[in-house]
């Protein structure tokens, strides 16, 4: 018998290798009676979208895209199709309950073995990728880890571990007795020196991105809602550090003094925004800073304050807020400040990420630029506008459907009827929508 040469013996497994790999890829043809293209700003008729694996391979009109022999074909009849939706501003491995018994007596165990229900439920609502503004006890960075791994079903995440705050801050815990101690890890930082070493130790523990406290909050003790907390020179050393490590840098801000200096540090986003000024919005649209403006956390927390056993210091605080916040936010949607989605949810339950959109209309945006906040533009501010935001051959295989026009009435997006991550479904449209 005569031998084969052992190099051609290695190119012959490795032919085969590659052709089961080819065969084992799950392909899959999504039909869809409507498709938004959010880059484009269009609906678009009678859809199809080819999924490889984790991936799209193509999207095109019915007759023109040529469904492979052996695909699984998902007929979404004439539903509407959209991108995956983007949360830039979660709190995913919390949710308030009881402020008291929050605080007191649930440790980060009780947190960590929650966590992934309300990761499932964030995905559930059509969430499939979220960005996670500060966990306990690097709880946030399991979750993504273990949600990555297959362990646990939930929305991709990018993660920011410990929010640093200043001694007495928002990220402090404040009001109670100066011997009340909790051994476990925290972001309170004062100083350069410590805040440069607080990001290095969060960036060898796995987190993506540095958020900060620049102001003042609503569900903290300190006397202020929005008085600015860091010095100037500390929020420099914040998004130098984190620069320095590629970190993107997210910062809490309510107040227009702390708005105005983060956006003069250089950071990437402002969480909240709720009370910035003509001088603050100016500063936004010229550096091409992201606004994450959270809107109906506010009326949530007014509108559970009781059943969550709320102190009456931080119900003004909310309420003050709720107040004042509408006419700055609609001076910056109108000067045409950069807009990115984020919720907040965490304070409300895990699973009405929607909501926000409803307001982000009323606020003055079009349903279709509110689309965009949460599709393109969340992309944007992730860095990671090859792989999310939009449907297109190359991008990972999220999309969602509902079962009326969200560009007529946005707030179909609260009742997502199909979900599909990674080319994975998770939600299956019920039959006869």
């Amino acid at each position: 018998m005569k031998s084969i040469p052992c190099a051609s013996l290695l190119i012959a497994c490795l032919f085969l290798g590659s052709v089961a790999a080819e065969s084992a890829t799950n392909r899959v043809a999504i039909r869809a009676g409507h498709l938004l293209d959010v880059v484009a700003g269009q609906m678009l008729e009678k859809q199809v979208i080819l999924v490889a694996g984790d991936t799209v391979q193509g999207v095109g009109a019915e007759g023109t895209v040529a469904i492979p022999t052996g695909a699984e074909v998902i007929d979404l009849g004439q539903a509407w199709v959209l991108p995956g939706l983007i949360d830039c501003h979660t709190h995913i491995t919390s949710q308030i309950e009881d402020y008291y018994a929050d605080t007191f007596r649930r440790s980060p165990i009780d947190y960590a073995v929650q966590a992934h229900v309300y990761a499932r439920r964030t995905l559930e609502a059509g969430f499939t990728t979220c960005r996670d503004v500060a966990a306990a006890e690097f709880i946030d960075v399991a979750l993504k880890r273990a949600i990555a791994s297959g362990k646990v079903v939930g929305p991709r995440l990018f993660v920011a571990g410990q929010a640093l705050s200043v001694t007495g801050g928002h990220g402090d815990l404040s009001g109670f007795s100066p011997y009340l101690h909790f051994d476990n890890f925290n972001g309170v930082v004062d100083g350069v020196d410590e805040i440069r070493k607080k990001i290095r130790w969060q960036v060898k523990n796995g987190v993506d991105l540095t958020k900060f406290c620049a102001t003042a909050g609503v569900l903290s003790e300190e006397e202020s809602v929005g008085a600015a907390q860091f010095s100037f020179e500390e929020m420099k050393a914040i998004v130098e550090e984190s620069a320095r490590w590629g970190r993107k840098v997210a910062a809490h801000a309510h107040g227009a003094e702390g708005i105005k200096l983060a956006i003069k540090a250089g950071v990437n986003s402002i969480e909240h925004g709720s009370l910035m000024d003509d001088e603050g919005v100016a500063l936004m649209k010229e550096r091409g800073v992201y606004l994450v403006p959270t809107i109906y956390v506010g009326y949530a927390v007014e509108k559970h304050a009781g059943e969550w056993k709320l102190p009456e210091k931080l119900i003004e605080k909310a309420r003050r807020i709720n107040r004042e916040k509408r006419e700055c936010l609609q001076r910056a949607f109108g000067a045409g400040v950069k807009v990115a989605y984020g919720t907040d949810a965490g304070v409300f339950p895990h699973g009405e990420n929607a909501a926000d959109f409803r307001y982000l209309v009323e606020y003055g945006m079009t349903p279709l630029g509110a689309i965009q906040t949460a599709t393109i533009h969340a992309a944007d501010l992730l860095g990671q506008s090859e792989k999310l935001g939009s449907l297109a051959a190359g991008k990972f295989a999220d999309l969602i459907a509902v079962t009326a026009d969200p560009l007529k009435d946005v707030s179909v997006l609260e009742h997502v009827a199909f979900v599909m991550k990674s080319g994975v479904v998770y939600k299956e449209l019920a039959k006869g929508k």
